[in-house]
Parts: C-alpha cells; structure tokens; sequence
C-alpha cells in the first residue's frame, strides 16, 4: 500500500526522508504522495518525487494558507506537468479556525478551481486533494458549480459523521481516511467508514499529525503509520485484510494513475 496524504517537505522531516521511506518500506508502506500547501511548497514537493522513485507529489494552496501571497499559480501549472505531479491540491475550505478569514479562503479556492478548469481544457487533467473542516455546506456548493467531475475528488481526512458522509457519497467523491478513525472518540467517523463503497476508499496518515492508536500524541506520524490505520479500519468494516489490502491499492491506483502494488 502507499500513504496517499502526507506533508514530506514539513520541518519534520528535514534530513531524513530516505530513512522514513525505509521505516515505511518496512510495514510494507511501499510509497508515498506528498501533498502540497502552497505555490512554493509544491517546489519542494517536486524535488523530493524527482528524488524518490515511490514518491508522488501534489500541487495547490491548502486553505490555512490561503493568506501566504502573492499566489504563483504558473508553479502549480509546472509542477503538473513534470509527471511526477498526481492530483491537484490540498485545497478547500476550513471553518474550525477564524484565521485566515473565511472570505479569503474562500477567494483564493475559486481562483484555484478557475485554474485547474482552465489547464483541464489545455489538457492537464488531475484528480482533485480536497480539504474540508467543519465546512461541508459551504465546500460542496462551490464544487457542483464547477466543471469537474464528482468523481475526480477525493476528502482527505475525513473526521465528520454519518450525515457529512451521506453528503459526500451523494456527491459522488472518493474519501480517505487517517489515524482519527483509530481513536476511542471517534466513534462517529468510524460509523462514516462503513457506509463508504470499496471503490471509494483509500488511507493516509497526514504525517507529520495524527499519528494512530495506539501511538496517538507521538509527534511525527510517519507514512509508515499508515498500515496501522489500514488494519485498523479493515477491521471496522468487517473487511479480511488481504481483500481490503487488495482494494485499497486498487482505488489508489486507478484514482491516482499509479502503482501501489
């Protein structure tokens, strides 16, 4: 399996990326997708793909960066065009916190969405990392406005209820899953995972955050911990673990374009 969300280019990791792709490679963690945060993160998101071989990265404006201009949205452009690059984003809207303010999040996601339907017509046709917080009702409106397919999306980090998930199924995104679905409190997400279809379903960890129980508050998470979580919500679903193994690669592949084998 890969871990399909993690941040490689965070401080955390500064030095040592070999080594944690080797402790992942360990717990049979066989690659990584890099996810990007701003129009110079994905640079660096890049270099570390070019360097790695099970590598991927992403390019897009995380929300809580909404305010880290001015924007330059011809590296976003660069860096999906390198072949290295899998999917637009993390991109979205986040509503747990006050800063950046919500109107400016919400500029900066349109002016991205506008982008990513204008390289679609020029043939740079990505898959969509989306971040959403506590913001459902605000995010899915301005994605059906948009000229992309449902199924091209895919909510990283899911951490809402049964209701939200209905809404996104409904939608028709993909939705992936981290260490939050292993903690004892969150029983509402893991009643959410069991209603998501085989074919819509994929693991990350976040890394550097949310490490998985039972090593919840150890700072970093590594991709590593993402078969920790893997198994973990295997078992939720009543899923034997070679066939949810063999469906979770499945999605990654063909949502991502990429071996996960």
């Amino acid at each position: 399996m890969i871990d399909t969300h993690c941040h490689l280019t965070f401080p955390d990791f500064a030095g040592r990326v070999e080594s944690v792709l080797a402790r992942a490679a360990e717990h049979a963690v066989k690659g990584c997708i890099t996810i990007s945060t701003t129009t110079a993160d994905c640079l660096k998101a890049l270099q570390i793909a070019k360097t790695f071989a099970n590598v991927w990265c992403t390019a897009g404006v995380h929300p809580l960066y909404a305010d880290n201009g001015p924007h330059e949205w011809g590296n976003l452009l660069t860096v999906a065009r390198s072949g290295r690059c899998v999917a637009w984003g993390e991109l979205g809207l986040d509503n747990h916190y006050d800063d950046p303010p919500k109107e400016l999040q919400r500029q900066v996601l349109e002016e991205q969405l506008a982008h990513i339907v204008g390289w679609k017509q020029q043939g740079v046709d990505l898959p969509v990392v989306l971040h959403c917080r506590e913001a459902f009702d605000d995010l899915l409106p301005i994605l059906r406005g948009q000229a992309l397919d449902p199924a091209r999306f895919v909510f990283h980090c899911f951490t809402g209820g049964t209701s939200d998930m209905r809404k996104v199924l409904d939608f028709g995104a993909s939705v992936s899953f981290t260490g939050v679905a292993t903690y004892r409190n969150a029983q509402e997400v893991r009643e959410a995972i069991c209603m998501v279809p085989a074919d819509r379903l994929m693991i990350e960890t976040d890394a550097p955050y949310l490490s998985p129980d039972p090593h919840r508050g150890e700072r970093p998470c590594e991709p590593w911990m993402a078969s920790v979580t893997a198994r973990s919500v295997a078992q939720t679903r009543g899923t034997p673990w070679d066939l949810f193994h063999e469906q979770i690669n499945a999605t990654t592949r063909r949502f991502y374009g990429i071996d996960a084998s």
